[in-house]
């Protein structure tokens, strides 16, 4: 070997060094944070910032956790979640634990959370003490009911409740069991496909009270606000992807929840994802004026013993 082919081989050892050393350097600079998320449709741009690289991209590494919403609390407290995406009256009773903050308005349910009851069941006042699958209580399809049922002269008290989650619930009502079920899509979707078992009496077309935002605990946002900034601005890019490439983004999105591209795209039909224009709304108004009504009802259903401060469970600033 000639010393040019020698140099030659060298200054390749070199630039592969140097270039690995690059790459570890910035791999290293991602801000690692652990998001509790659930299946629910609304989720799916979270879903697609990861699978697709946005997060990454925008400098965080990201590990999204399949956590059921009753169970996210637990995961929050205990430090393996620094973030979570659930509803906005969720930060009502989450904040009387843990200090977590909303950073962006995710989305809005359109008709994609529902009351699904037998055929025989024309009205709210044909459920009482009828039995209704349902989750948890502090959980948002508790939650939902109980404003449904608020709104029309009757409280939780006035029917029976069978405590499952979105899914089960759903998978019960199709195979016959209970009277109602409270869910959401994309398990809402399969009430839809039944329509021998029962029909839907409400959705959030009639009663628009369930949104979704991203939170995170309050000392991580203070330690990592390049890191918060990164996560809105990724949200707000898988959007434009979505946007640019539906066919892709959905069926990116769906293989989650084992649903095809199409049929996802069906689900979403049902909510809205949320704009930057909505989120300055959302900030400076709305968000206020529902956790002022979420919160009453919640004191009235025993969910909460007494309220926090709204504004300690919000921080808008993210929003450019």
């Amino acid at each position: 070997m000639t010393d040019r082919q020698k140099q030659v081989k060298l200054s390749g050892y070199l630039l592969a060094l140097l270039g690995g050393l690059m790459y570890t350097t910035q791999a290293s600079a991602n801000t690692p944070v652990a998001i509790g998320i659930s299946g629910w449709t609304g989720f799916g741009p979270l879903v697609l910032a990861d699978k697709a690289g946005i997060f990454k991209k925008n400098g965080v590494d990201v590990d999204l956790k399949m956590i059921p919403q009753k169970d996210r609390l637990l995961s929050i407290a205990s430090g393996s979640l620094q973030c979570a995406a659930t509803t906005v009256e969720t930060y009502i009773p989450w904040d009387l634990r843990v200090h977590l903050k909303q950073i962006v308005m995710l989305d809005k349910s359109y008709g994609a959370d529902g009351l699904a009851v037998r055929n025989g069941i024309k009205s709210f006042k044909d459920l009482k003490g009828k039995t209704i699958g349902v989750d948890a209580k502090g959980t948002t399809s508790y939650f939902t009911l109980a404003w449904m049922l608020k709104k029309n002269g009757m409280s939780m008290k006035d029917v029976q409740l069978n405590t499952m989650s979105p899914s089960a619930a759903a998978q019960a009502f199709v195979a016959g069991q209970n009277d109602a079920a409270m869910t959401y899509e994309p398990y809402l979707s399969e009430i839809r496909d039944h329509p021998k078992a029962g029909h839907i009496l409400a959705t959030t077309l009639q009663y628009p009270i369930v949104m979704d935002s991203l939170g995170c605990q309050s000392d991580w946002l203070k330690k990592h606000p390049k890191a918060a900034q990164a996560l809105v601005n990724s949200y707000f890019d898988a959007l434009k992807m979505i946007h640019k490439q539906p066919k892709k983004s959905y069926a990116i999105m769906g293989s989650v929840v084992k649903q095809t591209g199409p049929e996802f795209a069906q689900s979403a039909k049902y909510l809205r994802w949320q704009t930057k224009a909505d989120n300055r709304q959302f900030f400076h108004g709305v968000l206020q004026n529902f956790s002022k009504q979420a919160g009453k009802i919640m004191l009235e259903e025993g969910i909460v013993p007494r309220l926090p401060k709204i504004e300690d469970t919000y921080d808008g600033q993210f929003i450019k």
